[in-house]
């Protein structure tokens, strides 16, 4: 005999799926972790849910001669010349419609609850695209005359630890970041080195001291930057299940608003992409 029709889930474009005759399993859905939510700065003030938030950026303090600010009768201004407002003007949804029919004789078990789940998951996985996306446009595009990615990152870093300008001077190894391709990170695994990064927090991969990811939801082959150098306000409405006015069926909804911006432009740097990658080992 035909198995019976669903109302609502489909198996294809056209063709609805079939309600199952005796129980059903969900397969997971697999989904590889956010690198951004590691380094995106969340330094800010006000609150997401207002619509912007603001972080500010200072610029360093200047060395006088002694009596410079006795001469004067004050002393240097404190000069806020890098605040950024971010505004969550970025409204997304994923919903999923599906009939009570459905959910009883489909089979599987808890089947609207994994699906808002999947939600979170995929919405994690478009924030981490917005971040590299803007990371990549916002940072400075480098070249090299190397053709070994150990050599080309260590070009990198060494230009960013040198980095001088009125907000920088000098950047600390540990405080930069890098995001490398899967192909890229093959290439470098023998000179990754892992550390215990504390109780219960697994392992951090570096390179020459400088904290690295596998990242594959950026276009360049390297993004090193500062931790904090992107920032990502978001305001997530979370609905487990909600029914549909004037039918048998429910919702499964997730709605986010966010907003991407660099602060430290100044701090990213990025190399390859496409044919313009280096050579791997």
């Amino acid at each position: 005999m035909a198995r019976t029709d669903a109302l609502s889930i489909l198996a294809s474009s056209e063709t609805k799926d079939k309600l199952i005759e005796l129980g059903g399993k969900l397969i997971e859905s697999i989904q590889k972790n956010a690198v951004s939510s590691y380094i995106k700065n969340t330094d800010y003030s006000g609150d997401p849910t207002s619509g912007s938030v603001e972080i500010n950026r200072f610029d360093n303090a200047t060395v006088d001669n002694y009596g410079t600010a006795r001469a004067a009768g004050k002393g240097k201004a404190l000069k806020n010349s890098g605040k950024v407002t971010i505004n969550l003007d970025q409204d997304k949804e994923i919903t999923t419609e599906i009939e009570f029919k459905d959910l009883k004789l489909f089979g599987v078990a808890g089947l609207l609850e994994k699906r808002t789940a999947n939600h979170g998951k995929r919405a994690v996985a478009h924030l981490d695209r917005a971040f590299f996306a803007v990371a990549e446009a916002a940072g400075t595009a480098v070249t090299s005359s190397a053709t070994e990615y150990i050599d080309i990152v260590d070009e990198m870093i060494a230009n960013a630890e040198s980095t001088t300008n009125e907000y920088v001077d000098g950047v600390d190894r540990e405080d930069l970041v890098l995001a490398i391709k899967p192909t890229v990170f093959n290439a470098l695994r023998k000179y990754v080195d892992k550390y215990d990064n504390g109780v219960d927090s697994g392992e951090v991969n570096k390179i020459h001291g400088v904290e690295v990811y596998s990242n594959f939801r950026q276009d360049a082959d390297i993004v090193l930057m500062v931790k904090g150098a992107v920032a990502q306000p978001v305001a997530v409405s979370d609905y487990t299940a909600e029914k549909i006015p004037l039918a048998e069926a429910f919702a499964a909804e997730t709605y986010l608003h966010y907003g991407t911006k660099a602060i430290m432009p100044d701090l990213i740097w990025t190399y390859g992409g496409g044919d313009e990658s280096g050579e791997s080992e």
